[in-house]
C-alpha cells in the first residue's frame, strides 16, 4: 500500500520517515551485511545500521506515547520528535557506519529544531541535509573519500541545486546519493575489487529512499549492492575476490591493517559518554593515537565514542579520564581473522544448542557467560531492542537456540526476536523467565545433549518453580499493592507486586524472604548490586540458617544491576 505522502517536515513526518527507513533497511540488511568488505570485513554494517534506526524509532514513539498520555489536545512538536529521534539513534547507535548515520541525524535535527518551528518546508530540509553532512564529516577523525561520508555530502550537493517542496529535495538528496554510491568502487580499490559498493553508502541510500517515500508515497528505486548498479556503466564480476583491507585506507583513519603484512587491531570499542566538551577534545586526540577508526558524535554533555584499538583497557581509561563512560561493548576481533591478517576468516561450524540470555548487570553476565550462555546485557532504563536479540542468536551459532528473557517486559520483544530467527531456519525455544534469577534455575538444568523439547521442558520447570523478588528504591510516591509509598522508600517486590515498603534495605529484604519462604523451598538465590553492602547478604545467610534449616543459600554480585537485590527461591 502507497504511503501517505506527508506536506511538511512536522512531528509526524519524523514518525513516518523513521518507521519506514527501519523497514527499508529491514529489507536490506543482509544484502548490506553481505558487501560490508570496508573497512572491516565482519558482515554487520547492515545490522549495525538497522540498530540505530530501531533505537531511534522507539524514542520517537516514545514521546508520541507520552504526548498522547497527557491532557493536552496537541501532539509532539517537531522539534520534540527531532530530537527524540537524533537522541534514540546517538544511544543505539552501533559499528562505525551506524555512528555517523546517528550524527547524521543529530545534525538534521539541529536546523529541524532550531527556534521550534511548527514544520519544515524545502529550504529547510535542505539546510538540514547540508548541516548533517557537515557535521557528520567533522566526527570522523581522518575521513576517506568512497564512504558514507562522500555519500552524505553527495546528497546535500543535489539538494542545495533543488528548487520546490519537501518531496522535491528528498528526491534530488536521494538521486545524488545513489550516484556517488555508484561512484564509490572507484574511489576505493577495496571495494573495486569486491565488486560492491560501499555498504554504508548503500545504508545511507535505503534511508534517504524512505525520506522520498514519507514526502511523496512512492518507494524509491532500488539500488543494487554490487559495484556500478547502473548498467551503462558496466559491472564487476561480484564472485571476485571480496577479502577486505589489502592496501585500502580504513573508513574513517588510515588503518594498520590496511596494510599487506601488518595486523591491525584487535578490539572495537564503543561507549556512550557523560563529558564536557574540552574534555571530548582530549579523549578524541587520546584515541586518535590509541588506534583507528575513530568517530566521535554528540554534544550537550553526552557523546558516542567509537574506535578501533590494540588496547581496550586504555580505550575505556581514556573515556573515564574524560567523564562518565556507560554501555560499554568491547569487541574482539579475533586473532587470524579478516581485520587482522587479511585473510579469508574459516567458516565455523554450527554448535548444535545455545543458550541466549537478557542479563540485567554485568556481574551476572560473567555468571551467565561461564556457564556457556550468550549474553545480552540490558542496564537499568535500557531494555535490549529486538534486533539485539536477534544478533545475539546470530551470535551463538547454534542449530537450535534457547532465549531466556528474564523480564516480563521483554516477552513481546523476545517473540518477535524468535520469530524473526525461525525464518532464517534457527529452531528457537522462548522461556519466559521474569527475572535473571529464574534464568540462573534454568540454565542449572541445561543439558545440550538432551533432546531440544525435553530440556526446554526441563527448563521452564525450573524457571517455573522458583519464586523471584526484587528490593529497590521508590522514584516517586505511588500508589502500590502494599500501600502508598513515598520516593526514598525501600520496596520489596515479590513476584512482580510491591509487597513491602520500609526504610532499611537488610529489614526490607529479610521479610520479603520470609515471607517467600513461608510457602516453601529449598534453594536461596541472592543477587546484590553495587549498591548494596556485603553485610546485607551475611544477614540474609544468617537469618536462613537460623529459620530454615533444610535451604541452602547462594550468593552472587550483580553489578550496576538497576534493583538493590534480586531473591530467588526455589
Amino acid at each position: 500500500m502507497a504511503q501517505v505522502p506527508q506536506t511538511f517536515f512536522d512531528a509526524l513526518a519524523v514518525r513516518t520517515w523513521c518507521g519506514l527507513a527501519l523497514e527499508t533497511l529491514g529489507r536490506a540488511r543482509e544484502e548490506i551485511d553481505a558487501i560490508n568488505v570496508y573497512p572491516v570485513a565482519d558482515g554487520d554494517t547492515g545490522t549495525n545500521l538497522y540498530l540505530t534506526v530501531e533505537s531511534a524509532v522507539a524514542a520517537v514513539e516514545a514521546v508520541f506515547a507520552g504526548h498522547a498520555a497527557g491532557s493536552g489536545p496537541d501532539g509532539p512538536t517537531l522539534a520534540d520528535a527531532a530530537r527524540a529521534m537524533a537522541h534514540g539513534a546517538l544511544i543505539g547507535a552501533r559499528g562505525n557506519s551506524g555512528t555517523i548515520l546517528a550524527q547524521l541525524l543529530r545534525g538534521m535535527a539541529q536546523v529541524l529544531a532550531a527556534d521550534d518551528p511548527a514544520h519544515a518546508d524545502g529550504q529547510g530540509l535542505r539546510l538540514a541535509l547540508r548541516q548533517a553532512a557537515d557535521s557528520a564529516r567533522r566526527a570522523v577523525a581522518h575521513p576517506v573519500e568512497g564512504t558514507v561520508l562522500t555519500v552524505a555530502s553527495a546528497a546535500a550537493d543535489a539538494a542545495d541545486d533543488a528548487r520546490g517542496d519537501c518531496g522535491t529535495v528528498a528526491r534530488a538528496a536521494y538521486d545524488g546519493a545513489r550516484a556517488a554510491l555508484a561512484a564509490t568502487p572507484g574511489q576505493l580499490p577495496v571495494l573495486e575489487r569486491a565488486g560492491v559498493v560501499d555498504a554504508g553508502g548503500r545504508g545511507l541510500v535505503a534511508v534517504l529512499g524512505a525520506l522520498v517515500e514519507t514526502f511523496t508515497g512512492e518507494r524509491a528505486r532500488a539500488v543494487a549492492g554490487s559495484a556500478y548498479p547502473n548498467p551503462s556503466e558496466g559491472r564487476v564480476d561480484p564472485a571476485a575476490d571480496r577479502a577486505p583491507v589489502d592496501g585500502a585506507p580504513d573508513e574513517c583513519a588510515d588503518s594498520a591493517a590496511a596494510v599487506p603484512g601488518q595486523e591491525g587491531p584487535a578490539f572495537e570499542v564503543i561507549y556512550l559518554l557523560e563529558a564536557e566538551d574540552r574534555a571530548v577534545e582530549r579523549l578524541r586526540e587520546r584515541l586518535d593515537a590509541l588506534g583507528d577508526s575513530l568517530v566521535v558524535v554528540g554534544g550537550d554533555g553526552l557523546w558516542n565514542v567509537h574506535v578501533h584499538v590494540d588496547d581496550a583497557g586504555a580505550a575505556v581509561e581514556a573515556g573515564i579520564e574524560a567523564g562518565r563512560p556507560h554501555r560499554i561493548r568491547i569487541t574482539h576481533f579475533g586473532a587470524g581473522d579478516v581485520h587482522t591478517t587479511g585473510a579469508e576468516r574459516p567458516p565455523r561450524e554450527r554448535a548444535q544448542r545455545a543458550v541466549v540470555a537478557v542479563v540485567p548487570g554485568e556481574g551476572l553476565a560473567g555468571l551467565y557467560t561461564e556457564a556457556g550462555a550468550t549474553t545480552v546485557l540490558a542496564r537499568p532504563g535500557e531494555p535490549p531492542a529486538s534486533g539485539e536479540l536477534v544478533q545475539a542468536v546470530r551470535r551463538a551459532h547454534a542449530r537450535e537456540v534457547v532465549l531466556l528473557p528474564n523480564d516480563a517486559d521483554l516477552r513481546h520483544t523476545a517473540a518477535a526476536a524468535a520469530e524473526q530467527v525461525r525464518t532464517e531456519g534457527i529452531r528457537v525455544a522462548l522461556i519466559p523467565t521474569r527475572s535473571a534469577v529464574q534464568g540462573i534455575a534454568a540454565l542449572a538444568v541445561h543439558e545440550p545433549d538432551r533432546r531440544f523439547d525435553e530440556d526446554v521442558v526441563s527448563m521452564t520447570s525450573a524457571a517455573g518453580a522458583t519464586r523471584y523478588a526484587e528490593v529497590t528504591v521508590a522514584e516517586r510516591q505511588s500508589w502500590t499493592m502494599a500501600g502508598i509509598c513515598q520516593a526514598g522508600d525501600v520496596l520489596g517486590l515479590i513476584d512482580g507486586d510491591v509487597a513491602v515498603i520500609g526504610s532499611d534495605i537488610a529489614e526490607t529484604a529479610e521479610t520479603v524472604l520470609d515471607r517467600m519462604l513461608s510457602a516453601g523451598g529449598e534453594m536461596v538465590t541472592l543477587v546484590l548490586g553495587d549498591d548494596v553492602p556485603g553485610t546485607v547478604a551475611d544477614h540474609l545467610e544468617g537469618r536462613v540458617r537460623e529459620g530454615y534449616l533444610a535451604v541452602d543459600t547462594v550468593v552472587y554480585r550483580g553489578g550496576r544491576q538497576g534493583a538493590l537485590l534480586l531473591i530467588g527461591v526455589e
